[in-house]
């Protein structure tokens, strides 16, 4: 028999960002949550992220367990610590990536907090562009440290596979949420920029490892031009304020620096 509060939606295969669009414009209910087609989830895992919505909390997010395989056990819930935060601290835990991450499934949202936000379509990275948005709407946010979502790691998946400058969309997301935050929390900008530095870092090394020609060439090109919008910073790490005093005079050099650090289990 069919469920008449289930509607199936056929279209073709346009990303991951358009499908999210569509079922948002589609959706009528309350609540939002999303589930990626290749993970899975506890059956309990909504009831239980229902049940630390009071009446004003805007988001809740369960853990992930990261698997390879089917049958991931999951927690029921009944013991599990939670975290309830208001959205800057969730925004300060979001960019330094520890809770609220960038990843839309794992979490249910009021309609409220996603409504007219769509995420960017045809993109290798899409969530980066749109959840740190929904954060920054919400009232109170709460983070269950029980995993009930199940995020499968495939072999084959987007990014698993050799580096392209697709990657880097990942910083121009990050350079966008630095200007949101320099509009609305502007007490998180340095945090924001220090992490925002790092990504360029990270980037320029992906791309000396695996680009060459005029595709390294353009990546340098827009990897300097973000770095050239960043304010400079003062990280608590020593090892982070060598880098980055490095990278202001030199990405590339940096970035061979940061081989070094990784290769000697200095910095992972």
């Amino acid at each position: 028999a069919k469920d008449s509060r289930i509607r199936v939606i056929h279209k073709e295969n346009g990303g991951a960002g358009q499908a999210r669009n569509v079922a948002l414009a589609q959706a009528t209910g309350e609540l939002i949550g999303f589930v990626d087609s290749d993970d899975y989830i506890s059956p309990d895992l909504y009831a239980h992220l229902y049940s630390l919505m009071d009446g004003e909390t805007d988001v809740a997010e369960c853990a992930i367990a990261i698997t390879e395989a089917d049958g991931c056990p999951f927690d029921d819930g009944t013991q599990a610590k939670t975290v309830t935060c208001t959205a800057q601290e969730a925004m300060a835990l979001h960019i330094q990536d520890k809770l609220f991450c960038q990843t839309p499934p794992n979490k249910l949202y009021r309609r409220q907090v996603v409504e007219g936000i769509f995420f960017p379509e045809g993109n290798l990275i899409d969530d980066e562009f749109w959840t740190y948005r929904v954060l920054g709407r919400a009232r109170k946010l709460v983070h269950s440290e029980a995993r009930m979502y199940a995020y499968r790691q495939q072999p084959d998946s987007a990014m698993h596979k050799p580096f392209s400058r697709k990657r880097l969309q990942g910083m121009q997301a990050k350079l966008q949420r630095l200007t949101y935050l320099g509009q609305r929390m502007p007490q998180l900008v340095d945090l924001a920029a220090e992490e925002l530095w790092m990504t360029c870092l990270y980037a320029m090394q992906g791309s000396l490892k695996g680009l060459s020609g005029e595709e390294l060439a353009l990546a340098k090109q827009e990897i300097g031009a973000v770095a050239a919008q960043l304010p400079p910073v003062m990280p608590d790490s020593g090892k982070r304020r060598m880098l980055l005093a490095l990278a202001r005079h030199s990405l590339p050099a940096a970035a061979r620096l940061l081989n070094v650090l990784i290769d000697l289990h200095i910095l992972n």
